[in-house]
């Protein structure tokens, strides 16, 4: 009988594996970019133990295995960030990506703190894209990161979170 996916909140034991599935996962977009200097991929151990710490980290297990994570954190402003949503390469087109978007965005909404999510990714990552649209997203503008790649800055109100999840 096979294991089923469970999404919790990540603790501090968890830094590793977050950090190690991270590079692997981000793999294809520093690919699809022809840039391995991405933001996920030089980010180091510290600073993602730092985001641990202060941010809602959520993971997804299979077993022990942490096969998926996704961050966030909300501002002054009410305007809630998520971030670094990856999958484990061979857990990815079954959904879980959609099960950690939904799941940070309740984690987020949780008191009515969140008045808008905000995310981005790479202009080219068309799946990624594809994700964040059939989650209710829409592009509201752009920019170029630091480490030179195209992005596209989506956001949806939160009070659409009830509507897509």
């Amino acid at each position: 009988m096979g294991m089923s996916v469970t999404i919790s909140a990540a603790a501090a034991e968890d830094a590793e594996q977050i950090f190690k599935l991270q590079y692997l996962a981000f793999q294809s977009e520093a690919e699809l970019y022809g840039n391995y200097r991405i933001q996920p991929l030089t980010q180091s151990l510290d600073s993602l133990k730092k985001e641990l710490a202060s941010d809602t980290v959520l993971v997804a297990r299979l077993g022990d295995e942490v096969v998926g994570t996704v961050r966030g954190r909300i501002d002054d402003e009410g305007t809630a960030s998520i971030a670094k949503l990856c999958v484990h390469p061979r857990m990815q087109g079954h959904g879980l990506g959609a099960r950690l978007l939904r799941a940070v965005e309740e984690a987020l909404a949780e008191g009515a703190e969140a008045a808008r999510f905000r995310l981005h990714t790479g202009r080219k990552s068309e799946s990624n894209l594809r994700l964040y649209r059939k989650a209710g997203y829409v592009a509201v503008g752009g920019r170029t990161a630091s480490d030179g790649v195209e992005l596209v800055i989506l956001e949806k109100e939160a009070t659409d979170y009830a509507v897509s999840a």
